[in-house]
């Protein structure tokens, strides 16, 4: 058998939903938070299979045969690991605002704390390993984030309206000083330069975005979103971080794909997230974790984006991928009734999120997935038969972009 029924680990983060995986696999709530469900080979969190001789950790498994398990297209660019992580999010309360590095920002910045003695685990660590960390989120109903600084004079006109004299200073730099410059002075000040100013800002601003939630307004679901994530995390200034993001609410089916330097937050909803496999974070705020703003000004890109949906394009029936330049990852969801064949020479990792869809890699039928249920395909497995009626996600490593 060569398409393995995965045993996956649940992270309870506080921020977590206490009900939306539960719901999704169908089994009672805990009652406790169940933040994430890691389906991969971090060493976090491996996943565990099962290939007759009891289980065993996916990063041994990969490890001890990376050409037979990754196939040599992934493991000579890779090396033996598998590149990627996917993930089913669920967040009942705001993530932190953060960032991740370029590629040559992690290596130079994990080279620097390295030679500084710093140990991999301590807390004031950034760098954990030599890896950029892309990202993308693809809702499984309505689904909030933060994703890119907005334009700083449509900032400052937002605040504005929440009339708060300790913000004056700061939305007169959003209104007058070049684009970049006043992103990263209002950011920068908020967190450290000017951080007394950030606390009373935090303070104060709870009473005034309830007034302006409870309107009718077209940024009343944006004021609704940053007033629950200053609930979350009272007196942190880093509401002011995501204030000057733009609010994204997805519908199901819809995606985003974060790359190096976009500051972001994932506020409220449940999705499936894949990511290159690396723990580089820089936290701008709402987050009891380590904020180094020196750092993060290195990484951040501070001009101003708008959100764009990742693009799909139709890759096999019923099957569409979500379209990003990231090397380690692509994602696709296929939505299935009739069988179809996946063919692929490197690793793969399906994931159900509705229905039922049985595996067939030869003569005998491979195991039955469920929602939330998933199975790790190893590159020697050669195509695979699914059949059934339901929503499956695929993760795999592209063939060159």
């Amino acid at each position: 058998m060569t398409a393995d029924l995965l045993a996956t680990t649940i992270r309870p983060y506080a921020w977590g939903s206490t009900t939306a995986i539960a719901h999704l696999t169908g089994r009672p709530p805990t009652g406790e938070p169940e933040a994430e469900l890691w389906m991969g080979a971090h060493p976090g969190a491996p996943s565990r299979i099962d290939r007759g001789t009891g289980d065993e950790p996916l990063d041994a498994v990969i490890a001890r045969d990376p050409a037979a398990e990754l196939g040599p297209r992934v493991a000579d660019r890779f090396g033996p690991r598998l590149p990627f992580l996917l993930k089913v999010l669920a967040a009942e309360h705001a993530l932190s605002v953060q960032v991740h590095p370029s590629s040559a920002r992690a290596a130079a910045g994990y080279a620097a704390e390295d030679a500084a003695g710093i140990p991999l685990d301590a807390p004031h660590r950034i760098y954990r390993d030599r890896s950029h960390k892309p990202e993308l989120i693809c809702a499984l109903g309505e689904f909030d984030a933060l994703c890119g600084f907005r334009d700083p004079r449509a900032t400052a006109e937002l605040w504005q309206r929440l009339d708060l004299p300790v913000l004056a200073p700061w939305i007169d730099t959003l209104r007058t000083a070049p684009a970049g410059a006043a992103l990263r002075t209002v950011l920068t000040g908020a967190l450290a330069a000017d951080r007394a100013r950030g606390e009373r800002a935090a303070a104060e601003l709870p009473p005034a975005m309830e007034r302006l939630a409870e309107g009718a307004g077209p940024d009343a679901a944006s004021w609704a979103a940053y007033l629950a994530a200053a609930r979350d995390y009272p007196g942190d200034p880093g509401i002011l971080a995501a204030m000057l993001l733009n609010h994204v609410r997805l519908g199901a089916g819809q995606a985003l794909h974060l790359d190096a330097g976009v500051p972001h937050a994932y506020l409220h909803g449940l999705g499936v997230e894949i990511m290159a496999n690396s723990d580089n974070v820089l936290r701008c705020g709402l987050t009891p974790k380590h904020v180094d703003t020196a750092a993060l000004a290195e990484v951040v890109d501070f001009r101003p984006t708008a959100p764009q949906l990742a693009r799909t394009a139709a890759v096999g029936p019923g099957e569409l991928e979500f379209l990003t330049p990231t090397e380690e990852f692509a994602l696709s969801r296929i939505e299935l009734s009739a069988p179809v064949v996946l063919d692929d020479d490197g690793p793969q990792i399906l994931l159900c999120t509705r229905g039922t869809v049985r595996l067939h890699d030869g003569p005998a039928p491979g195991p039955i997935l469920g929602p939330g249920e998933s199975a790790y395909v190893r590159a020697a497995a050669g195509p695979l038969r699914l059949a059934g009626d339901a929503t499956v996600f695929r993760a795999r490593v592209p063939r060159a972009r």
